[in-house]
């Protein structure tokens, strides 16, 4: 059955036996192309940087491996884990605050490359090219050491993205901020009426529970035997729920335009903070009528981590690119430079870890004397970071940053 594909007709029965344009003259098309190529080129200052960006961006790949390399999940600090299934955890803002931040670098990355002399058939190329190969890293981390073609997970963190990075660009490169925040008004419309109004088989509409919701239907129906291991059925990185995902890429695409505007930087803070303020209330308004829920990333979730994302790099900022506090984010920075890179080596070294045998020996010999079970599995947790903390930094000494 993981291997078939199922009918329609026979979804609900079996979860519940075994899991209870026209014509238009070429020199328009010219003109808009000539337009939408000066607007990108206009809504930057050239060789600006933000520290807090690669600052903010670090901090969430930190995070990010500590979470994701706990020494045991059983009885570890709550904070450090996800929500079970609806609700907001610290750990349930991370992938998309990265994802945020996805968006915000797109508007400093495409518009320094205009500047460059790059057109709009370069920096889609680019864009192409960049997105398979991290689609391709994350199939390779998700097939090591094995690659059964038969069941190796399609969806993942990295795949996700690639995904939305790609459709990101996509409508970033041909439409103005009013075009995109149209787009993110229309994903997320799309999304809730699929996961409200269209009738799952055997369950009927509106279900947003892990076992009869729209989108774990299609992941099972599209992608069997090919999703996330602990969950069998569905999975977190799933098709339906990237289409809010997209919609958090472009959250960060109005805050980058914001950025990279002429206003002063207290202005430009001011505007971050106020915005964020109101897209988490409206974020926790929308989780009455659906709820805030990663695993199937609905639209309360994608508003509110967007308003908590501006929040925190609104703050970030402030005190590093406008009171010039910079010497405490450096190790911040240098994850951050390098953080996808340093995400895949993470996720290889607690591969190989567990492969050696190795893992559960030196925890129980080192960790778990520390204190009780929730300390025992954060420290080594944080020694993981520490260590690729080592990498992150030879890697920012030697000038290496690398782009995928």
């Amino acid at each position: 059955m993981a291997g078939g594909a199922v009918g329609a007709d026979d979804f609900g029965g079996l979860f519940r036996d075994r899991f209870g344009e026209s014509y238009r003259g070429e020199n328009e098309y010219d003109r808009e192309e000539t337009l939408h190529n000066t607007y990108l080129a206009n809504i930057v200052s050239t060789k600006q940087r933000l520290i807090s960006l690669d600052a903010f961006r670090g901090a969430t790949i930190a995070a990010m491996m500590l979470v994701n390399n706990l020494g045991s999940h059983t009885g570890a600090y709550a904070p450090l884990l996800h929500a079970e299934w609806h609700g907001l955890t610290p750990t349930d803002l991370i992938f998309p605050f990265f994802l945020w931040m996805v968006g915000v670098a797109m508007t400093f990355s495409f518009a320094r490359r205009v500047e460059e002399g790059g057109d709009k058939g370069a920096l889609i190329r680019h864009t192409v090219r960049r997105s398979a190969l991290i689609f391709g890293l994350g199939l390779l981390l998700a097939g090591f050491p094995n690659y059964d073609l038969t069941t190796i997970r399609i969806p993942g963190v990295l795949q996700r993205i690639a995904v939305c990075y790609l459709i990101g660009a996509l409508v970033f490169l041909y439409t103005t901020w009013k075009g995109q925040a149209a787009v993110i008004v229309g994903v997320c419309t799309a999304y809730w009426m699929l996961m409200t109004l269209y009738p799952v088989p055997g369950f009927g509409p509106g279900v947003l529970e892990p076992i009869g919701n729209f989108s774990q239907y299609i992941d099972w129906m599209v992608l069997p035997g090919h999703l996330y291991k602990a969950a069998r059925v569905w999975d977190p990185e799933g098709i339906v729920s990237t289409l809010p995902a997209i919609a958090t890429v472009l959250f960060g695409a109005l805050a980058g335009h914001l950025l990279r505007s002429k206003r002063e930087l207290v202005e430009k803070c001011a505007w971050l903070l106020a915005t964020g303020v109101l897209l988490a209330v409206a974020g926790y308004g929308l989780g009455l009528a659906m709820p805030i829920n990663k695993k199937i990333w609905t639209v309360s979730f994608a508003v509110v981590t967007a308003g908590l994302a501006q929040l925190g790099l609104g703050a970030f900022y402030w005190f590093i690119d406008g009171q010039g506090w910079k010497r405490w984010a450096t190790p911040l920075v240098h994850y951050g430079s390098n953080a996808i890179v340093v995400y895949a080596l993470s996720g290889l070294v607690a591969r190989l870890w567990n492969l050696s045998g190795w893992r559960q020996p030196v925890y129980e010999a080192v960790f778990v004397p520390l204190g009780s079970p929730a300390f025992a599995s954060m420290c080594f947790g944080l020694a993981h970071v520490l260590g690729l903390y080592l990498v992150a930094w030879f890697l920012y000494r030697k000038e290496w940053i690398i782009r995928l």
